[in-house]
């Protein structure tokens, strides 16, 4: 369904974006972009985005992975590998103002579809590439994955119990964060290109953006020369700041300063507790962490983490119920916040970015495979019959 008919107009549109990314990354970045009114063309290899199949869940044949990050983008498949398919993206990128891929370093140069071609005949297209590496170094060219980016960036091995085993985050943090450093590039290459009229080459990798996720164990490590350890849910550098149990449910406690700390035991009916030699600064605090949360434990054991917390809060104190991902969509600030879409059928996680002009909006539903492959390939014959 196109809802483009009611939706306000958004902070990007009139900018055209050719996708021609799969998995995350490259989807996220678009679809931040076509949150925002970008039209953005994704194109599919003649197999699909694989995520089209990554499921259970499933609807009418779509996995929810894919459903996820794609909306808002009029949908294509192309053969690039093929003459035809070269041909019509080179007409889809006449008048286009970003192309985003995440292809293997190499691959649109084996097309001759490479930035060298590309940059000469489309001097004011800006070019994201989303790789893993990059396409030179010693790692240049090699296909990139979020999980073992966050393997052999550090990631993993500051993450999990202080003696258990390194941990992957349970997200695809290494992505997501990929496609939004890629978006925030793109919208500085837009600005520039508004003094120069050129496009430029973005260069964007899961390799640089996860390191770029490292603080503060590599602040810590280029100041100290100690290699970071995994803590658990405890931080290397400030105490109490971790779970703890309650009488229901967890609670995380993340006491900043000592006038968050002395609220909080005050709070919990031990205000002394604030001028305990052992507990006067947060360095005396993180060298006697484990006394300190034993007695925090024996207070919070009386109370219920939910209301606790919206007191702690309330008074100033970082604090908050652990929560899985049911009772977070359904919390009522969610919905105030509006960060659910509900919408014919499509539920999806929401634009975090509010702009109070030029609101995000769902204009597309994700797109069927190939869905508008004879409507733009219409559209693209009458633009080059005009130009004749």
């Amino acid at each position: 369904m196109n809802h483009a008919t009611n939706a306000p107009a958004g902070a990007l549109q009139g900018c055209k974006v050719v996708d021609l990314s799969r998995v995350l990354g490259g989807p996220y970045c678009t679809q931040i972009l076509g949150d925002h009114g970008a039209e953005v063309f994704k194109v599919e290899p003649p197999a699909g985005d694989e995520t089209r199949g990554w499921g259970p869940p499933f609807q009418e044949g779509t996995a929810s992975y894919f459903l996820g990050v794609n909306r808002n983008k009029l949908g294509l498949s192309l053969d690039l590998s093929s003459e035809e398919g070269r041909r019509f993206l080179l007409a889809l990128l006449e008048d286009a103002d970003v192309l985003v891929e995440n292809f293997k370093p190499g691959t649109l140069e084996k097309w001759g579809l490479g930035a060298d071609v590309l940059q000469p005949r489309f001097p004011k297209l800006i070019h994201c590439r989303i790789s893993g590496f990059g396409a030179d170094g010693p790692l240049g060219g090699l296909p990139g994955y979020d999980a073992c980016a966050q393997a052999m960036c550090g990631l993993m091995s500051v993450n999990g119990e202080a003696n258990g085993a390194a941990t992957r985050v349970g997200l695809p943090v290494v992505d997501m964060v990929t496609g939004l450093n890629a978006a925030l590039a793109i919208l500085m290459a837009l600005n520039e290109r508004q003094r120069s009229g050129l496009g430029q080459f973005l260069d964007i990798t899961l390799f640089d953006c996860a390191i770029s996720l490292l603080h503060p164990h590599a602040a810590n490590f280029f100041l100290s020369g100690q290699v970071p350890q995994r803590s658990g849910n405890a931080h290397p550098n400030i105490a109490p700041y971790e779970t703890f149990p309650t009488r229901a449910g967890e609670i995380f406690l993340a006491v900043g300063n000592n006038r968050q700390f002395r609220l909080l035991v005050e709070a919990l009916g031990q205000a002394p507790l604030a001028d305990d030699p052992r507990y006067a600064s947060n360095a005396d605090r993180l060298q006697n962490r484990a006394a300190l949360r034993d007695t925090l434990m024996a207070l919070l054991a009386r109370h219920e983490a939910a209301g606790l917390s919206q007191r702690l809060l309330r008074q100033g104190v970082p604090a908050a119920p652990v929560m899985n991902v049911e009772e977070l969509l359904r919390h009522p600030h969610t919905r105030h916040r509006g960060m659910v879409l509900d919408e014919d059928g499509y539920r999806a996680i929401a634009s975090p970015i509010k702009l109070s002009r030029t609101p995000a909006s769902l204009r597309r539903m994700p797109p069927r495979f190939g869905q508008h492959n004879d409507e733009v390939a219409e559209k693209l014959e009458g633009q080059a019959s005009s130009g004749a």
